[in-house]
C-alpha cells in the first residue's frame, strides 16, 4: 500500500505545478516530453523505495521482538527487489492518472479512490478465500493481487514451512492459496519469477502509455 499512497502523494505536488502554471514552464524547456515523464517517475519511484524499505525495517524490528528469525541476506535482497518493482509499477500506474486529473479536486478524489480500493483489490483487508469465484477471478486480472502475493511468498515462507510442518500438503495448499500467497490461474499456481515478468512488463508498458499520452496530447498545458 505504501507503494501506492506515496506516489500519490509525490505526483500531487505535479497537480499543483501545472494549476499554478509552473509546469508550463517546464514543458517549454527544451527537454523532451520523455526525460520529463521519466524524471517524474523516477522521483516517485525513489521516495516510494525508501518508505517502503522504512516499513520494512520497522516491521522487521517488530519482528525480532516478538521472537521471529532476522531474515537471510538473500531474503533481504528478494526482498528489496520486489519493492523496488512494485514501487515501479504504482510510479508510472500513478502518472498515468496524474495526466488524466485536470485538477487538485480531481486528484483528491482519485486519490481517496485508489486509497480506499488498493486494500480490497490487493485481498489485504480481505483474503481472496473468502470472496466468491466470480469476485476472485476479477482480482487475478488486477496486478495488485500478484504484489501482495510475492511479498506474502518472500515474507511468510519460513513462517508456514513451521507452521504447517507435518501436516498434509493438500491441507497447506488450501490455505496458501486461500490467503492469497500462491495465485492459481487456470489450475496453474503463478511462480514468484513469473509474477515478477509480468509485473515489470506491465511498468514498462505503463511507462510508454505515459510519454505518449504527454507527448502526442493537445498542447493544453502550453
Amino acid at each position: 500500500m505504501n507503494a501506492v499512497t506515496v506516489t500519490l502523494a509525490i505526483y500531487s505536488t505535479m497537480i499543483k505545478d501545472r494549476m499554478s502554471g509552473k509546469l508550463n514552464s517546464i514543458y517549454t524547456a527544451p527537454v523532451s516530453r520523455t526525460v520529463i515523464t521519466v524524471s517524474y517517475i523516477a522521483t516517485a519511484w525513489i521516495a516510494a523505495i525508501i518508505v517502503c524499505v522504512f516499513t520494512l525495517i520497522v516491521t522487521e524490528m517488530y519482528g525480532i521482538i516478538q521472537g521471529l528469525e532476522v531474515y537471510s541476506i538473500a531474503q533481504h535482497i528478494h526482498i528489496l527487489g520486489i519493492i523496488g518493482m512494485n514501487s515501479f509499477v504504482y510510479a508510472t500506474f500513478m502518472y498515468l492518472l496524474a495526466l488524466i486529473a485536470k485538477s487538485e479536486g480531481a486528484w483528491s478524489g482519485i486519490g481517496t479512490l485508489v486509497g480506499t480500493l488498493v486494500g480490497f483489490l490487493g485481498a489485504i483487508y480481505i483474503p481472496i478465500g473468502s470472496l466468491s469465484d466470480s469476485i476472485q477471478s476479477l482480482l487475478k486480472c488486477i496486478p495488485i493481487i500478484y504484489s501482495t502475493a510475492l511479498f506474502r511468498k518472500m515474507m511468510l515462507e519460513s513462517i508456514l514451512k513451521h507452521t504447517f510442518d507435518g501436516i498434509p500438503k493438500n491441507v497447506t495448499r488450501q490455505y496458501r492459496e486461500a490467503m492469497g500467497i500462491d495465485i492459481t490461474i487456470f489450475e496453474h499456481s503463478v511462480s514468484g519469477f513469473e509474477i515478477g515478468i509480468v509485473l515489470l512488463l506491465i511498468g514498462i508498458a505503463f511507462v510508454g502509455i505515459d510519454v505518449c499520452i504527454l507527448k502526442y496530447s493537445k498542447k493544453v498545458d502550453r
